[in-house]
């Protein structure tokens, strides 16, 4: 199966849907296809959350299910279950976001280690992930990429330090493979950083540590070459998910603020090149680095597939995954999967207050990645046209 021909299996992208998950997932995706929709609703949604109204079994029975696992590991595990009985497998991603106490970054670290812990023995989760900011304070990752570090501070930073090394020790004990999300470029040099500094003492003979490259930022090219150079050097494997990022306003409009040039490409197809050329040169240097292709491009994904075929790089190869987020994109995820390669769907999860956050900026990405929303309608009408044929 060739081409968009591969994506184009509706029966195989929606096996694991009922006739009513795919109406409701129709219903959903038309939501989002508004914009002003979107932001009545995720106003509306903040005001009742506010005032603790009972709107819970409300959000999920509509946005929460469809994009999220379940309110913790336990719940999350049906969906893992059924995602493996097709073959793929799930990155369950604890979405508790914006926390400033020192107490709750020991509570993220520790429920990033049972969930290590969690996996283990489980094929159907080789993966455990977690965001910089998870870990600690936004503004420690500022000083760090300002050089300000000292003092409290320092004492500081040497506590996510310890953070990050017991998560990359657990996930190394436990023969998993430990994903960092990337954030805001003016924090993203601490997170590099320390990023670097657990895959020099934890990727030695196989990539435990991975880091994360966001391609709508024009120099990651040349910071991955970098980076490979000292790898090299070092003798350690890397291990890179690749996406193509999600501040994009929120850089462009601190750059015009502060009058500095913005780390952002200068439109789509500017971030498309960038995002395959980093996905070819990880696959060129394959025995070095091993990549986690998180897309919900078909292009993207079917010039990796003919690259992998040209290298003579198996489907099934170890070091070579592809990633979509849960409730999009199944047209690439159950596709993928059937064809043999390694797939895997992150699976956001958490209290339903604490997972908005994410929620809302899933909302309004969709909304405003131009055709995202409208390729996942096209799908789900004609999934149900097909069913609704296939009974008559």
């Amino acid at each position: 199966m060739t081409g968009n021909k591969l994506f184009d299996n509706t029966e195989k992208a929606f096996a694991l849907k009922t006739d009513g998950a795919l109406e409701r997932a129709y219903a959903l995706f038309r939501m989002i296809s508004s914009e002003s929709l979107v932001k009545i609703g995720t106003n509306l949604t903040k005001v009742a959350l506010n005032m603790h109204l009972p709107v819970d079994g409300l959000i999920r029975a509509t946005v929460f299910d469809h994009f999220c696992g379940g309110v913790n590991e336990q719940d999350a595990m049906k969906v893992v279950k059924l995602l493996q009985s097709v073959g793929v497998r799930s990155v369950l991603d604890y979405s508790v976001e914006g926390k400033e106490e020192q107490a709750q970054f020991d509570a993220t670290r520790d429920k990033v280690l049972s969930l290590i812990e969690f996996s283990t023995e489980k094929s159907s989760m080789p993966f455990a992930v977690f965001k910089p900011t998870g870990l600690g304070r936004f503004k420690i990752w500022e000083a760090f990429a300002q050089g300000s570090l000292q003092g409290p501070l320092l004492e500081e930073w040497n506590r996510v330090v310890q953070r990050y090394d017991d998560l990359a020790i657990a996930a190394q004990r436990n023969k998993l493979m430990l994903l960092i999300d990337a954030e805001e470029s003016w924090m993203q040099d601490g997170a590099d950083a320390l990023c670097m500094e657990m895959m020099l003492r934890y990727n030695k003979s196989v990539p435990v540590v991975f880091n994360t490259i966001q391609c709508y930022r024009h120099d990651r090219l040349d910071y991955l070459k970098a980076v490979h150079l000292q790898a090299k050097a070092k003798g350690i494997k890397l291990g890179f998910k690749v996406v193509r990022g999600a501040y994009m306003e929120k850089e462009n409009e601190r750059a015009r603020n502060m009058g500095y040039p913005t780390h952002i490409c200068r439109d789509k197809r500017h971030t498309d090149e960038v995002f395959d050329s980093v996905v070819d040169y990880i696959l060129q240097n394959i025995e070095d680095i091993s990549l986690f292709m998180g897309s919900h491009n078909e292009e993207s994904t079917l010039k990796a597939l003919a690259l992998m075929n040209e290298l003579g790089i198996d489907k099934n190869d170890p070091r070579v995954w592809f990633g979509q987020l849960y409730g999009m994109s199944d047209h690439i995820s159950y596709n993928l999967s059937d064809q043999g390669y390694n797939v895997a769907k992150y699976i956001p999860f958490g209290p339903v207050k604490d997972v908005m956050p994410y929620l809302i900026r899933r909302a309004e990405e969709n909304t405003s990645v131009a055709g995202q929303t409208s390729r996942e309608l096209e799908l789900l009408k004609k999934e149900l046209k097909r069913r609704k044929e296939a009974r008559t």
